[in-house]
């Protein structure tokens, strides 16, 4: 592995696009601490650590803890993965923006249409942290001072507000595409990545603190090292997992040259969706201390909010049915049997013993509905794993399941598109006799 990591730098081109990545990793950890003006960086904090089990917390940690620092880039990448989702679910629905996304030309079209999109999420979300932040009363600091959230109130704190937030959203997105384009890996999930490492060292110096009060045994710490080490290898595994189907294409004579007659094969992924069933149901299950937070608790919002704690059997049970629910909804969005089908009868290819056409769409979705299965009920024990350890073990388990899935999925996809760069100019990947695949 060194060598191939060697080998990395004797290659202009690819130590060029790793040092303009590691660039811009930097600039976006800066403005991650770089405070936005009028807000109380601190106070901010407090609350956040306060509402941790509503989307605000959930937001947090995929923006790096920058929306907690109350930094300029509080919004992160987000809106333009909502922007993102939110068309891929469009173009499932509307003929016209799916025959778009199907050339060159027309997916440059949605890309800007998702930049202009982003744009207004971004604009929407800032209006929501500025009103709410206004609107919260006075938090006690550790010292015992009472602060106000906000340094004053007002027409021109909000626009302050709304103005930087939104530029730093539209700073981050360029940030994200020069990433892509100019360096190694997908820039915007390259920032998810960077975003969910920015707790790994925090939890990690917070465990050793306990291992040395006494609070956690050696054995149990023992325990969850090795827990670790076995989700991070089934979460690859599970990543990397295909299901090929053989696909045979006829041989055809053009001219003097014959054309065909050999066999592939189509990967249909166990995890088609990937991460994004553990966020939408995390999302629809907070939506109970979210609505308290906003609106102040009731009754029926603490008796709902007790019954959805963490641990619990409802919680555990509607956590896991969304997350297949979305693991299905999802796969049936980005992956459409039917137009795999149609490709291959027009270039001639078969499944064999299956009729082209209609029959092998069929075919092909019977076997994506079975393998989606085992890939759904996976995500759903990643992301109760951390509840079940406290629960079992007694102790504060601090590595989520869903940043494990991000932290796994970029590192394979970036790992593989280093490796493609290896193995073009006659170099060995960077782990010997292993073929890595990235998530696409």
């Amino acid at each position: 592995m060194m060598q191939g990591i060697g080998n990395i730098f004797k290659i202009p081109d690819l130590r060029k696009k790793i040092l303009f990545t590691l660039l811009m990793v930097v600039v976006y950890r800066l403005g991650t601490h770089i405070p936005t003006p009028g807000l109380n960086p601190q106070a901010v904090g407090i609350l956040l650590n306060q509402m941790r089990g509503t989307v605000f917390g959930l937001y947090d940690l995929f923006v790096g803890g920058a929306l907690a620092r109350a930094s300029v880039f509080a919004l992160g990448v987000m809106p333009y993965i909502s922007a993102s989702i939110m068309f891929q679910i469009l173009g499932s629905v509307f003929p016209k923006l799916q025959k778009l996304q199907q050339d060159e030309e027309g997916r440059r079209k949605v890309n800007q249409y998702t930049r202009y999109f982003t744009v207004l999420l971004a604009f929407l979300y800032a209006i929501g942290i500025a009103v709410f932040l206004e609107g919260q009363p006075p938090v006690a600091l550790p010292d015992g001072r009472v602060v106000p959230l906000v340094s004053q109130t007002g027409f021109i704190l909000r626009i302050l507000t709304i103005f930087t937030l939104t530029t730093g959203t539209i700073f981050l997105m360029w940030i994200g595409e020069l990433i892509t384009e100019k360096g190694i890996g997908n820039g915007i999930s390259l920032l998810i990545f960077i975003g969910c490492l920015d707790r790994i060292p925090t939890d990690l110096g917070r465990t050793i603190q306990q291992v040395a009060a006494g609070e956690i045994s050696w054995f149990v710490l023992v325990v969850l090292v090795a827990v670790i080490i076995f989700t991070f290898g089934a979460m690859v595994l599970m990543t990397q997992a295909v299901r090929k189907i053989p696909v045979q294409y006829p041989r055809r004579v053009i001219g003097r040259r014959i054309y065909g007659g050999q066999s592939t094969f189509i990967p249909l992924r166990v995890n088609t969706a990937g991460v994004i069933p553990i966020i939408f149901a995390q999302s629809i299950i907070m939506i109970p201390g979210t609505v308290a937070a906003f609106f102040g608790k009731t009754n029926f919002t603490e008796g709902l909010q007790l019954l959805l704690q963490p641990g619990r059997p409802l919680y555990d049970g509607l956590y896991a049915l969304f997350i297949i629910f979305f693991a299905y909804f999802y796969t049936s969005i980005v992956f459409n049997p039917q137009d795999i089908a149609n490709n291959m009868k027009r270039m001639g290819g078969f499944v064999p013993g299956i009729r082209p056409g209609v029959r092998t769409a069929e075919y092909i979705n019977t076997v994506l509905t079975r393998i989606t299965l085992p890939g759904a009920i996976f995500l759903a024990i990643v992301a109760l794993m951390p509840w079940w350890l406290i629960k079992g073990l007694g102790v504060s388990f601090f590595f989520g399941g869903t940043t494990y899935l991000i932290i796994v999925g970029v590192a394979l996809d970036t790992i593989q598109q280093i490796e493609s760069h290896l193995l073009m100019r006659s170099y060995e990947g960077l782990l010997k006799g292993t073929k890595l695949r990235g998530r696409r």
